[in-house]
């Protein structure tokens, strides 16, 4: 019986990221079926995935950071070839698409620079 239950927890820790990560490519990707009848009597059945880009966010100061929701997300290290500011301890400058962001330790967004990058 122990050993039963050890394995079953072991089957639950093993299987549990597995399923947490599902959903979200569900959400990513679906089929499509499409029945089609044509003139001579035959019936044409067509599958295709269709996938669905992700959702970016226009960015603005106090927002909480989140780098999956960022177009083109890089950390900025070259800070003065953009004319950005010198960041404070603790915070960083990336870019999101075409914007620069300050972001502090905590994962807030501090400073929207737009345009940052053209």
């Amino acid at each position: 019986m122990k050993k039963f239950i050890l394995s079953a927890l072991a089957v639950t820790l093993v299987a549990s990221p597995l399923l947490a990560a599902a959903p979200a490519e569900a959400q990513q990707r679906r089929e499509v079926t499409t029945v089609r009848h044509n003139d001579n009597g035959r019936t044409v059945v067509t599958k295709k995935t269709v996938t669905r880009a992700p959702q970016y966010r226009n960015w603005r100061a106090g927002q909480q950071f989140d780098r999956r929701q960022a177009q083109n997300y890089r950390v900025i290290t070259t800070y003065k070839t953009y004319r950005l500011a010198a960041p404070p301890r603790g915070s960083q400058w990336v870019r999101s698409g075409n914007d620069a962001l300050l972001i502090n330790g905590r994962g807030n967004v501090v400073q929207v620079r737009g345009g940052a990058f053209r």
